[in-house]
């Protein structure tokens, strides 16, 4: 594994980086809203279950926005 530092990074690296850091960054902001505002009932699942995954990386609030919601 090479010890490359920030910059040693291309531009456009270095952009897709902050870019998906940041689609990161909204979608699990956005599921835990979402998560806080819905009945239990309407969430597939426990709510505390949901809100440990929610956090895994980007395929957390993903998964969540996928399978984790309940139509009314």
């Amino acid at each position: 594994m090479s010890n490359r530092s920030w910059s040693d990074l291309s531009l456009r690296t270095r952009r897709a980086v902050v870019i998906l850091g940041v689609v990161e960054a909204v979608l699990t902001v956005a599921a835990q809203i979402d998560l806080a505002r819905r009945p239990a009932a309407l969430a597939s699942g426990s709510k505390a279950r949901w809100r440990v995954l929610i956090m895994v990386n980007l395929v957390g609030p993903i998964a969540y926005f996928v399978i984790g919601r309940r139509k009314a």
